[in-house]
């Protein structure tokens, strides 16, 4: 990057805001002031392009001081402070899920709705996508243009790291004692598959399925029909989810895999003679790419459903940490900070 910043970032010390601050430094931040908030973890030390910085308190900074900050740290602190840092002529990033249903908050994917930011002349609070929505709309939006997606309807496999530090902590004890009690998640997620992310509903979905459903028709399109099942699984990093889609136009195998080949932040990875599809061992370590594989073409009753297994990087990827910094890219790159 040829443009300098001044950076607040909160939750500096947890799984996100480290990701955050290696993507700084792997896409060549200039930034020229670096403020490292939080609030249980004041006074640790953080280390952002060779230079050491204490984590100040969230809850005395002065958001003046920053022209660009990111929320890495929950719902509670974004919806304490993030609008009174855009008050104080800050942009805002926020990770959380606190904003995202407003319908005056932009929610954002770079690739797909980005030119939103075209539209800001001030500081402007912007919210990213929950993880699991990034990677499908990364995969779903080339086929849309194309064949339009009627419906839809996902199957998700999350990784505990989607929970936290605590969480992965939890399943790593589980591994190693199968008789460890749950701490986290309502049961045992070691050796286990829980079809519960988040709390359940008044419809019985879970927020966690909502989140699809909403955030899909507000960043892809509102007329598409989604519906979800969302399950933790014994897996360490990297989400994947199964998807079924009804389309409008006739589409095979080949055109899929056609209709998502060039594109950026997408990989197909198809090829099941040989045994060639992603997974989140493989796939999900620190890696930008959405991986999308074992691609199927299907006319039932005289309609197109295509089957798709997509896996990415939930914390490092296009699910959380990468994904703001794009926001920020694209505000650095629009002139949008000053």
């Amino acid at each position: 990057m040829d443009k300098v910043l001044n950076l607040a970032l909160v939750g500096a010390s947890g799984v996100v805001g480290q990701k955050i601050i290696q993507l700084l430094e792997r896409k060549n931040f200039l930034v020229n002031n670096f403020y490292p908030l939080g609030k249980s973890s004041v006074g640790e030390v953080v280390t952002l392009q060779g230079n050491d910085y204490a984590i100040g308190d969230v809850d005395s900074f002065d958001a003046s001081n920053a022209n660009l900050t990111i929320f890495a740290a929950g719902s509670s602190v974004a919806k304490k402070h993030a609008e009174s840092y855009v008050k104080k002529g800050c942009y805002v990033i926020d990770l959380s899920s606190e904003f995202r249903y407003h319908d005056e908050i932009p929610l954002v994917i770079p690739e797909i709705n980005g030119d939103i930011l075209d539209n800001f002349e001030e500081p402007t609070l912007i919210a990213n996508p929950n993880c699991s929505t990034s990677q499908l709309l990364m995969a779903l939006k080339p086929i849309h243009d194309k064949f339009n997606i009627h419906f839809l309807n996902i199957a998700t496999y999350q990784a505990v790291s989607g929970t936290g530090k605590e969480a992965v902590e939890e399943l790593k004890e589980q591994i190693a004692n199968v008789n460890s009690e749950p701490k986290v998640y309502p049961k045992k997620i070691g050796f286990n598959a829980l079809p519960q992310c988040d709390v359940f509903l008044d419809n019985n979905f879970t927020k966690e399925e909502m989140k699809l459903v909403w955030e899909t028709k507000k960043i892809l399109d509102e007329k598409i029909d989604v519906q979800a099942t969302c399950v933790r699984v014994p897996v360490l990093n990297g989400h994947s989810e199964a998807v079924f889609l009804k389309l409008e136009h006739d589409a095979s195998r080949e055109d899929i895999i056609n209709s998502l080949s060039g594109i950026s932040g997408v990989c197909v990875m198809d090829d099941p003679g040989n045994l060639v599809y992603p997974t989140p061992l493989e796939q999900a370590n620190d890696s930008e790419d959405v991986y999308v594989g074992r691609i199927r073409s299907q006319i039932i009753q005289g309609e197109t459903w295509v089957s798709l297994w997509i896996v990415a990087d939930n914390v490092y990827g296009k699910g959380a940490a990468l994904n703001a910094v794009q926001i920020a890219e694209n505000l650095l790159r629009k002139n949008k900070i000053k």
